[in-house]
C-alpha cells in the first residue's frame, strides 16, 4: 500500500461531500452497474459491501437483499452513506468502520461486493483481503455442509487487462496499485472460488464475479 490506511481515510473524508458528483465517468457508472447486476442477492441474503464509500452499491442492493452491511475506513464517507440511507428511508442497511482485511463483521454474508477501492492495496495485501472474504460465514444452505465462504463475491475495480498506462485517468500511480486481471483471478481461485464472469469495461476497469466452489462444483 502506497499510503497508510489513515492517509486514505483522511483523503476520502475530505472528498466525501462532493464524491458522488465527481464519480461521473461512463466507465465508473458502468462498473458500478455491473457490480449491482452481478451481485444479484436473494431476498434473504446479507450483502457485505467493502470499501462502501458513500454507499452507492450498498443502497442500490438494499432493495433486493434482506440486509446490507457497508464497511469503510473513511468516517466522512460513512457519514454521507448513512445520511443518504436516512434521506431515502432505507432501513435494512448499516454502515460502520471496517477494513478489507479486517471487516469488523462477524455475521453471515452470502454475497460480498466491492467497487473501485481494492486497488489501493498492494498485490499481496489484495490476496490477504480476498482470503479474508473467503473465510467469512456464508451461512448454511442445502448445497453445502459447512458455512465457510460467501456464495458469491463481486469485485469491480481498476484492473489491468493489458499493459498499464499511467496516463489513463482511472488511477493515480502515486497512491494506487492496481493488479492485473490474471493476478486477481488467481487469488480467487486459490481461495476456493471459481471465476464465472469477467466483464471488461475498459482496458483498466473490470468486474470479476466469483462463485464458491463446493463438493460437486460451484454453489448454485
Amino acid at each position: 500500500m502506497k499510503q497508510t490506511i489513515a492517509d486514505h481515510a483522511a483523503r476520502f473524508s475530505e472528498a466525501a461531500a462532493d464524491y458522488d458528483d465527481d464519480q461521473n465517468s461512463e466507465e465508473y457508472e458502468a462498473c458500478a452497474g455491473l457490480v449491482i447486476r452481478r451481485a444479484a442477492p436473494a431476498g434473504t441474503d446479507t450483502v457485505l459491501d467493502l470499501g462502501t464509500g458513500t454507499g452507492a452499491i450498498a443502497l442500490a442492493l438494499s432493495e433486493d437483499a434482506g440486509s446490507v452491511v457497508g464497511r469503510d475506513v473513511s468516517e466522512g464517507m460513512l457519514k454521507r452513506a448513512s445520511e443518504k440511507a436516512a434521506e431515502r428511508g432505507i432501513e435494512n442497511v448499516e454502515f460502520d468502520y471496517g477494513e478489507f482485511r479486517a471487516p469488523e463483521y462477524d455475521g453471515e454474508a452470502q454475497v460480498v461486493t466491492s467497487n473501485f477501492a481494492l486497488h489501493h492495496l498492494a498485490d499481496e495485501e489484495k490476496r490477504a483481503a480476498i482470503e479474508t472474504w473467503a473465510a467469512l460465514d456464508g451461512g448454511l444452505t442445502p448445497n453445502r455442509n459447512d458455512s465457510v465462504g460467501p456464495r458469491r463475491i463481486v469485485l469491480g475495480d481498476v484492473m489491468f487487462f493489458g499493459e498499464p498506462d499511467p496516463e489513463e485517468p482511472f488511477y493515480s500511480p502515486e497512491v494506487d496499485d492496481p493488479a492485473t486481471v490474471g493476478t486477481l483471478v488467481d487469488y480467487f481461485t486459490d481461495a476456493g472460488y471459481a471465476v464465472t464472469q469477467v466483464d471488461r469495461v475498459h482496458d483498466q476497469v473490470g468486474v470479476i464475479t466469483a462463485e464458491r466452489v463446493v463438493s460437486g462444483g460451484r454453489e448454485s
